[in-house]
């Protein structure tokens, strides 16, 4: 969430920066501003007011001793009418208030100037690639008949139990996703994050905390009974450690690294993009997070961008990074780069991993501030990132390395999986 006065004192520079985002900001903020200008004088009479109450009470207090009955019983009721007045101003700032907070998280996070302009994912910018694309045989298999040839993964299973997206993994299917997971989970600890384990389930002030809520509410699964949700990504419970949390400067950044499985409605998604592993309601993932100070969390950014980038070459995986435009960056991203692989026998690309800078935007839904030298506090910086998400990645492994005499697995994977070959 931006902040009041950000918006009050930068108005005109909001509304430039979000239509970036091809948000236009200008009746909101005209309101916010309106409602601050309310806020802002009835303080300011409030103010005046209790002033003026410690002289009459002063007032009270000579006049009791002077004898003067009659003049104290008039300050008194004339106490009495400005205790009256001021709770009604004190209503009427409260109201102002919360008008302001909820306008406030209709607001997105201002765009970074390096965002690219651009109306979609057709106009992000491709900053690097790497690795080599398999030349594969005109008859290879897409994943999904992979995994049914080779007994890994069974969708229709999941449509019984539980529905569409729920697939079930078996034998060297299961081996594979638990391989994975301890290989990313391993690599983000030697690179300096702290696991955790965090819950599945959070409450909405988590959800609002990283900026889930309000905005994507109806993407996330609900426990009405209980009024929790279940978690689309680590990055929810495991940045909400820090909320209401204040930071020394020295403790920054703090890293973390959590492996959770993760709920996701996608609703309306349709068609080829949806097929096998391409878009599911559950998955498994290993994020990983980083709390920051301004001034260093461009270059935290960097540095999880080039650990993603590692992740992906130890898989001698084909990949690209791509700077997202305006028309695609998320409501709360500041600055993102979307890692993709590509699949040789779907012949396209797929996202595995989004690495994000929120800057303060989710530190002020969260009060997650740090004390710096000189004892002042200040908003952190938060970044996350998948590293990595599990489904496309299988997808582009059991693509792009299937051969005459099974599907090969990438020498760093071998000593986590326990086989070389699925056969």
């Amino acid at each position: 969430m931006l902040t009041l006065k950000v918006i009050t004192e930068n108005q005109d520079e909001v509304i430039r920066r979000l239509a970036k985002k091809h948000f236009d900001a200008k009746d909101l903020t005209d309101k916010i501003i309106a409602w601050d200008t309310i806020r802002r004088t009835t303080q300011s009479v409030s103010d005046a007011n209790l002033t003026e109450l410690n002289r009459i009470s002063k007032e009270i207090g000579r006049y009791m001793k002077e004898g003067k009955t009659a003049e104290a019983e008039a300050a008194k009721a004339q106490v009495a009418e400005i205790k009256e007045k001021n709770k009604e101003l004190e209503a009427t700032k409260t109201n102002a208030e919360a008008e302001i907070h909820a306008l406030l998280v209709l607001i997105p996070n201002l765009p970074h100037e390096t965002v690219p302009e651009g109306k979609g994912a057709e106009d992000n910018v491709c900053e690097e690639t790497g690795g080599t694309v398999p030349e594969l045989p005109a008859d290879a298999l897409p994943h999904w008949d992979l995994a049914k040839k080779y007994n890994l993964i069974d969708f229709e299973l999941g449509v019984k139990i539980t529905g569409a997206g729920f697939p079930v993994y078996k034998g060297y299917g299961a081996r594979l996703q638990r391989a994975l997971i301890n290989f990313f989970l391993d690599n983000a600890r030697e690179a300096g994050y702290l696991e955790v384990e965090p819950p599945y389930l959070v409450n909405a002030d988590s959800g609002y905390g990283t900026g889930q809520l309000p905005d994507k509410e109806g993407q996330m699964y609900r426990a009405d009974a209980d009024d929790l949700f279940l978690i689309p990504t680590a990055e929810v419970p495991v940045t909400n450690i820090y909320r209401d949390v204040i930071l020394n400067e020295s403790e920054l950044p703090v890293r973390n690294t959590a492996y959770s499985a993760c709920f996701r409605r996608e609703a309306g998604s349709y068609g080829k993009d949806v097929r096998g592993l391409n878009r599911l309601h559950q998955f498994n993932k290993v994020e990983i997070v980083c709390i920051d100070k301004p001034e260093h969390s461009c270059q935290s950014l960097d540095e999880m961008v080039a650990y993603v980038r590692s992740l992906v070459e130890k898989l001698e995986l084909p990949w690209r990074i791509l700077r997202l435009c305006g028309g695609d960056i998320s409501f709360t991203s500041a600055l993102t780069f979307d890692f993709e692989v590509f699949s040789a026998a779907q012949k396209r690309w797929l996202e595995i991993s989004s690495v994000s800078n929120f800057e303060s935007y989710q530190a002020n839904r969260l009060k997650c501030r740090y004390r710096n030298e000189n004892k002042k506090m200040q908003l952190c910086h938060t970044l996350n990132g998948s590293a990595l998400a599990l489904p496309r990645v299988v997808a582009a492994l059991l693509e792009n390395n299937q051969t005459p005499d099974g599907i090969r697995i990438p020498e760093a994977l071998i000593p986590y999986t326990g086989f070389d070959m699925i056969r």
